[in-house]
Formats: C-alpha cells, sequence, structure tokens
C-alpha cells in the first residue's frame, strides 16, 4: 500500500481555532481587526468561489514556515475576566482543538486582546 500525504487546509485550522477560542469563558467575541477582515473577506470569497460553505474564521490567521504551525487570535474579552488568564486559556483551548480535531501540531498560539467589554450596570 502507498503511503499518502494528507494536508489540512488553513481554512480548516482557522474555523477549528475560532471555534475553540469563541468557546473560552471570558471571551466576548473574536475580532478580525482590519488585515484580518480583508484576509477573511479574501478566503471567503475563494471557497464561494470553488462552490464551499465558508467557516466561520474572522479574528484568525494561520501561518505556515518552515513546517511550523502558527495561529493568531484576535479577540475581545468580556469584562469579567483576567487578560493573561483568559489569553492562555485561549492559548490551550485552540492548540489542543486544532491537534485533536485536525491531527496537525500547533507550534505556536498568539492572542491579541483588541477589546474589552466594559460592565453593563
Amino acid at each position: 500500500m502507498t503511503e499518502t500525504e494528507l494536508v489540512v487546509g488553513d481554512p480548516v485550522i482557522a474555523g477549528v481555532a475560532a471555534f475553540a477560542a469563541a468557546r473560552v469563558p471570558g471571551v466576548a467575541r473574536l475580532e478580525p481587526g482590519v488585515l484580518g477582515l480583508v484576509g477573511h473577506l479574501a478566503r471567503t470569497g475563494r471557497q464561494l468561489w470553488v462552490g464551499q460553505e465558508p467557516v466561520a474564521s474572522a479574528g484568525v490567521r494561520v501561518r505556515r514556515a518552515g513546517g511550523l504551525l502558527a495561529i493568531q487570535v484576535d479577540l475581545a474579552l468580556t469584562s469579567a475576566g483576567h487578560v493573561g488568564e483568559v489569553g492562555r486559556a485561549v492559548q490551550r483551548a485552540v492548540a489542543a482543538a486544532v491537534t485533536e480535531h485536525t491531527g496537525t501540531e500547533v507550534d505556536e498560539v498568539s492572542v491579541y486582546v483588541l477589546d474589552i467589554e466594559p460592565r453593563r450596570t
């Protein structure tokens, strides 16, 4: 039997990462930022062009270089959580989910907190 290579596409990895990050307590929403929004629109357009259902991945960027996989997550937090604790929880959740669901090892997860929602009284 011949061995074949399985490559999991960046949109799939971004979708899994977005799903995992959004479910961490203290995360209000993913924030794509300007560059992330442009990338997301291009990726969504490409997926629609080939007849695929776009993956919800705004706020997540996937980079591969030299066999390494880096994921960047841009997000907004609720005012209830501590930035450091929530950020570390997002890193753990994203790395675990991507590895579990795709079999792809994650070398780095960077979390950028772009906003904190004010407390509503």
